[in-house]
C-alpha cells in the first residue's frame, strides 16, 4: 500500500476551499497551484508580474523543501498566466533563473483571470523523488 504525505502552508485557502498544497504518493509529488501568498496567507503584489513570480517561486521551494527534494527533481509544470502576450518574456526569464540547467516539461497557459484580483500568475508542478537531486 502506497505512503500518502500530504502538506500545506496553513493558509486559511486550504480548509476554506478544501484543498491542500501538495500530496506525495509513493515516488511522486503534486503540488497544488502556488501563489503569491504571504505567510498568513495573504495574497499580494497585485499585478506586479515581477513580485508574484518572485513570491511564487518562494513558496514552491517552501513545498520542495518540505519533502526533502530539489528543483531539479521537477518532472513537469504547469503556468497559468494573465495577459500572456505581455508576460510571456518575463516568465520565460524566470523559469530560466529558476530551473538553471534543468528542463522541466512544461505547459504555459494564457488565462483570462485567477482567484485574486490582480493575480497574474499561478504554477502547479510534479515531483518525481526518484531522480537525483
Amino acid at each position: 500500500m502506497a505512503t500518502i504525505d500530504v502538506f500545506n502552508h496553513d493558509v486559511p485557502a486550504e480548509s476554506d476551499f478544501g484543498y491542500s498544497q501538495a500530496i506525495k504518493s509513493g515516488d511522486l509529488i503534486h503540488v497544488s497551484g502556488q501563489l503569491s501568498l504571504d505567510e498568513a496567507g495573504e495574497f499580494r503584489h497585485a499585478d506586479d508580474f515581477a513580485a508574484q513570480l518572485t513570491q511564487t517561486y518562494g513558496a514552491m521551494d517552501k513545498v520542495l523543501d518540505h519533502y526533502g527534494v530539489t528543483r531539479n527533481q521537477v518532472v513537469s509544470q504547469t503556468l497559468y498566466v494573465v495577459n500572456l502576450r505581455r508576460s510571456a518574456a518575463a516568465a520565460a526569464e524566470g523559469n530560466r533563473a529558476y530551473f538553471g540547467d534543468h528542463r522541466p516539461a512544461s505547459t504555459v497557459l494564457g488565462v483570462t483571470e485567477l482567484t485574486f484580483p490582480g493575480q497574474v500568475i499561478e504554477i502547479s508542478f510534479v515531483v518525481d523523488t526518484k531522480l537525483p537531486a
